[in-house]
């Protein structure tokens, strides 16, 4: 469980990263769509694991890469963002957030299950 400054410093980093990826990054991110998730921060505030969803984009693989190559250019825009709020801006780490794809993986597998009928208790009684 993560401690009240870990979630509040999680949903700044949050905010202010998904506002970078749609107003002040489109540029060098060519124009991808991209959505922060979810930020998970470390106990001493130091690392944050942030998790992106790319919508309308095949190639998220590449869009990832490119993100890691310019951490540190997106992490000062961050730091000029909350350098008031946080007295060290944390080491920024990116991730896929594939949660979406999971859980529709899930369904499909679900819905391919072939479940018979529950017996109800009057045919139960019958076979006995």
């Amino acid at each position: 469980m993560d401690s009240k400054r870990q979630q509040k410093v999680s949903r700044l980093i949050q905010k202010e990263m998904g506002e970078l990826f749609q107003r002040d990054t489109k540029g060098i991110f060519g124009g991808a769509f991209i959505t922060v998730t979810h930020v998970k921060i470390s106990p001493d505030l130091g690392v944050a694991s942030i998790y992106l969803s790319f919508l309308k984009n095949n190639n998220q693989n590449a869009i990832l890469q490119n993100i890691r190559e310019n951490t540190k250019q997106v992490r000062k825009m961050l730091g000029e963002k909350v350098g008031k709020q946080l007295r060290i801006v944390p080491q920024l780490v990116f991730h896929i957030d594939d949660t979406v794809e999971y859980a529709a993986n899930i369904d499909k597998i679900l819905s391919g299950l072939d479940i018979p009928p529950a017996k109800n208790e009057d045919e139960e009684n019958e076979d006995e």
